[in-house]
């Protein structure tokens, strides 16, 4: 038996009581503060975690520490960020006892135990991006609501389960269906927020790519990130990844619940933004990633030495794959073509890396990367409502002395 999965069939009491430890104490005598208002943040620990910036913990959420992502293109599962709506944790997870069912609009409704779910099909493994859709929402201005986040809730990861075509193959899809829905075991604190509840079209949901994990980095996901099962959407914003997943609905009709018809929507203008603090006319739900680049190698206000090689390194990602990535020193005058790293699959993460010479002084450096479509990034913000989808060209500034 895998230890996540002792870890989770503990008493009651031993799991809530290191997140109520965690609620009483956040702090471990660091403090960062993150560059926009109010950005002051404990670093925290959670269940399987190692020190991460923490938000909220009721329910827990917490950003991987930026100086992360310099490591390499996989974010380890120990510094993977979190992110829950609802309070109502699951406390005990018997590996055994759990089941996955699969119901609905099928000949042949599923009950299913992770043992069948490893052995009774065939595995797949991709390596994608995890990205809230609030990434970076703390830089939004004017302001907007919700969770004030800087870049870190975002992570890489090799996740390994069973395509959802092979799953919807075997209770066998009725004609006429027109959705799936999925839910997870984490619950609402009352009755009246509505479950967390995500749904795909039918075409998407059997496309052979959307995969139902049970590991990812070559271990068993850890609880704040899903165990025993989440559901992993390659290329689209995080808020489809259902944690704790245990049910699995295929519908013969458009799904109407409150988290794919009011919440997570985006205005339907091309690039997903209205003019600053003015409303859409319309909204359609978020879903692919757009694309991102930043320098990782060096922090805002970092020193260098001025006259001589500093190597740049940093990281780029879309839905469709990395094709460029430039890098500017003079706060986007110029641009040159940086040097991109290991490619892992057109979601993963993608490393780049450049030398540049900088003569004495201040230097804004700018990058951007553009998919092998030609979608780029926006040297200005844009803006929406949610706060969703920043991806403009972000800025590190350095002195060289």
């Amino acid at each position: 038996m895998s230890g996540s999965a002792r870890l989770f069939e503990v008493p009651r009491r031993s799991l809530l009581g290191g997140l109520a430890a965690l609620a009483a104490s956040p702090a471990l005598g660091q403090e960062v503060h993150l560059p926009f208002g109010n950005g002051e943040r404990s670093l925290v620990r959670l269940p399987q975690k190692r020190p991460l910036i923490g938000l909220t913990t009721r329910p827990p959420q917490a950003e991987t520490p930026f100086a992360v992502f310099n490591e390499g293109i996989f974010t380890p599962n120990d510094a993977f960020f979190v992110r829950y709506h609802l309070s109502g944790l699951p406390d005990v997870i018997d590996p055994v006892a759990f089941r996955l069912t699969l119901a609905g609009h099928v000949e042949r409704p599923l009950s299913l135990s992770l043992t069948a779910l490893k052995h009774d099909f065939a595995v797949q493994e991709v390596v994608a991006v995890n990205q809230c859709s609030g990434n970076g929402r703390g830089f939004f201005n004017p302001r907007v609501g919700g969770g004030q986040l800087g870049n870190g809730a975002m992570g890489n990861a090799r996740w390994r389960g069973v395509p959802l075509r092979l799953l919807l193959d075997r209770a066998g899809v009725k004609a006429g269906a027109q959705a799936v829905a999925f839910n997870g075991l984490d619950t609402p604190p009352i009755d009246t927020v509505p479950d967390f509840v995500k749904a795909l079209d039918i075409d998407h949901a059997g496309d052979g790519e959307v995969m139902v994990a049970w590991a990812m980095n070559g271990q068993d996901l850890p609880f704040l990130n899903g165990y025993p099962l989440r559901l992993v959407v390659p290329g689209w914003y995080g808020t489809y990844w259902v944690k704790h997943l245990n049910a699995i609905t295929v519908l013969d009709a458009p799904f109407e619940g409150y988290w794919m018809k009011t919440a997570y929507r985006i205005p339907d203008t091309p690039d997903a933004s209205v003019p600053p603090g003015t409303k859409p006319a319309a909204t359609r739900p978020i879903s692919r990633l757009n694309v991102r680049s930043f320098v990782t190698s060096h922090a805002n206000g970092a020193h260098v030495a001025a006259g001589r090689m500093v190597a740049l390194r940093g990281i780029a990602f879309s839905s469709d794959g990395v094709a460029q990535v430039e890098v500017s020193t003079d706060d986007g005058a110029t641009w040159t073509q940086a040097r991109l790293g290991e490619d892992a699959g057109r979601y993963s993460f993608r490393q780049w890396q450049i030398g540049v010479t900088l003569a004495a002084g201040r230097h804004a450096l700018r990058v951007r990367a553009t998919t092998p479509t030609g979608e780029t990034q926006s040297l200005q913000p844009r803006w929406n409502p949610p706060g969703y989808m920043r991806n403009v060209v972000e800025t590190t500034v350095v002195e060289a002395v």
